[in-house]
């Protein structure tokens, strides 16, 4: 697997990544479950920890519309 890859389960984090303007690679399964892969695991991570800060600010309309894609 390609080390720049980035994977999530989080379908609100993988909707803030794509709102973002991460490139989604695609869809992994693992057993019952599923990986969002973004590229650019080094900006994802930045991001993913500012989510899970709470230091993050989106575009509400573009966050709500990368969730239902």
């Amino acid at each position: 697997m390609n080390n720049d890859v980035y994977l999530v389960k989080d379908l609100y984090e993988a909707a803030l990544l794509y709102s973002l303007d991460k490139k989604f690679l695609g869809l992994r399964q693992e057993g019952t479950f599923y990986w969002f892969q973004f590229e650019d695991k080094a900006g994802c991570e930045r991001i993913a920890n500012d989510y899970w800060g709470k230091r993050v600010n989106v575009n509400a309309k573009i966050y709500a519309e990368a969730e239902e894609r």
